[in-house]
């Protein structure tokens, strides 16, 4: 028997389709925390989360993100939530690594939360531009940061995707 750990890895998928109910403070706290604990290079700790909870806010993300990829309605799906990774390189060489070691923990954090998630990319193009440096700078964050990804929360609309089988071939031991 697996313990409960191993099962939400094993369990976890992307959802692709929000309810609008709002997640409780105490929930997304616990979904940020784990991801503040994830591990990074020499433990500099080189990425921050913006956590956007704001409707008006987390549209104009969406919007922005949408005109990266050429107009998709809405790249977030519904999801209430967005958290965006970003990370410092003037913190650790390692800031690609240690963001994505957070967006991993916060994917999972929030499946054993009884969330659902979905890592939408293009942080990055979006918070090089105006606009998602206005942002950023609404939030008080100044200074080198380079948006590592976008991690979408709420309670699934649906039951999760089976998970597809997994690809063989993809471990080699010596």
């Amino acid at each position: 028997m697996q313990n409960e750990a191993m099962q939400n890895l094993l369990t976890r998928r992307a959802v692709r389709r929000y309810k609008s109910d709002p997640i409780p403070a105490d929930v997304l706290d616990r979904v940020i925390e784990a991801g503040l604990y994830a591990p990074s290079g020499m433990g500099r700790q080189s990425a921050i989360i913006l956590a956007v909870t704001d409707k008006a806010v987390r549209d104009e993300l969406s919007r922005l993100n949408a005109g990266v990829m050429c107009g998709k309605d809405d790249p977030f799906y519904g999801a209430p939530v967005v958290l965006v990774v970003l990370a410092s390189p003037a913190l650790a060489g390692t800031y690609l690594e240690d963001g994505a070691l957070v967006m991993g923990n916060l994917l999972n954090a929030a499946h054993a939360e009884g969330l659902g998630s979905c890592w939408i990319h293009r942080a990055k193009q979006v918070f090089e531009t105006a606009e998602g440096k206005a942002i950023l700078k609404k939030a008080g964050i100044e200074g080198e940061w380079v948006g590592i990804g976008n991690c979408i929360l709420g309670y699934p609309a649906g039951d999760l995707p089976e998970a597809a089988p997994r690809r063989e071939g993809r471990v080699f031991r010596l």
